[in-house]
């Protein structure tokens, strides 16, 4: 009997990723996903959204027995009740998840151990753009600030290629990058090797 010894850096399986990117190479179709999600509006800013099935690596997935649910609401201030967070803050969740995982990913690819990675997001938004009320206000963020706490076991220089990587490789900060400025800044301890 042949025993499989798991190799893993940053908690994700070595030959895992390397099987995954030979798969494909091997054929690109794999590679195509659709991602789904359902919404419900319950009452006034609140709403709530369901995300369960999609398709990927040639089919449709079925590892998820229970849908994930996520409820959307706003503050007072913004006619809520405060339900859940708004739907900008979410954006903001969707964009620290992608790039922490793209940053994870790559630097395991590279051989880097990330030791510790945390951030911090903001943007500005000005409501006026949403109620219409002055048509040179641009509806949605004018700008969203990534401060990325890192410590990994690698060089200033190779920290920074791996966040300017990440941040180009990401498909959320890719997907807002587009249409918003988006700038990642690393703040905070040096890296181990320096």
């Amino acid at each position: 009997m042949k025993t499989r010894i798991t190799q893993t850096l940053n908690g994700l399986d070595l030959q895992q990723m390397i099987d995954t990117v030979a798969a494909l190479k091997d054929n690109p179709s794999l590679a195509h996903f659709e991602f789904r999600a359902c919404n419900h509006w319950v009452n006034g800013g609140e709403n709530r959204s369901t995300i369960q099935g999609f398709y990927g690596a040639g089919m449709e997935d079925e590892s998820r027995s229970e849908p994930f649910e996520f409820t959307n609401g706003e503050p007072p201030v913004l006619l809520g009740g405060n339900e859940g967070a708004n739907p900008v803050e979410f954006l903001l969740h969707a964009l620290a998840g992608c790039v922490t995982t793209t940053t994870v990913l790559h630097a395991a690819a590279r051989g880097i151990q990330i030791k510790s990675l945390s951030t911090e997001l903001d943007g500005n938004i000005d409501v006026q753009g949403l109620l219409d009320l002055d048509d040179s206000v641009p509806v949605g963020y004018e700008q969203i600030r990534i401060r990325m706490h890192i410590e990994a076991d690698c060089s200033d220089e190779e920290l920074d290629d791996l966040l300017a990587f990440a941040r180009n490789h990401s498909p959320v900060c890719n997907t807002v990058c587009r249409p918003v400025p988006v700038v990642l800044e690393r703040v905070g301890a040096q890296s181990a090797a320096a």
